[in-house]
């Protein structure tokens, strides 16, 4: 196993989690700043308020877009148990 290997799965790695991740972290982010701009302009700050909202869009997102993610998990575990006797030289 070379460098140049080793360098590619960590970037693929890391490009497979964030493509995975980011659909969930925004929309945590924008229902967060909505949020917060709710709670700033009406001054109620109540707690659960933030977190309850995040929790459903969260589990939506997930609804809408958890055969994607799967799916490219499932490409990329494939892809790299198919690389396995490659890298084992």
């Amino acid at each position: 196993m070379t460098e140049t290997m080793v360098i590619e799965l960590g970037r693929n790695a890391l490009l497979i989690t964030l493509m995975l991740a980011l659909p969930l972290l925004l929309t945590s982010l924008f229902i967060g700043v909505v949020i917060s701009v709710i709670q700033a302009v009406t001054q109620i700050q109540e707690v659960t308020l933030t977190f309850v909202p995040k929790i459903l869009a969260f589990f939506l997102v997930l609804a809408l877009l958890g055969s994607w993610m799967l799916q490219n998990m499932l490409q990329y575990t494939a892809a790299l148990l198919n690389t396995l006797p490659r890298l084992a030289r």
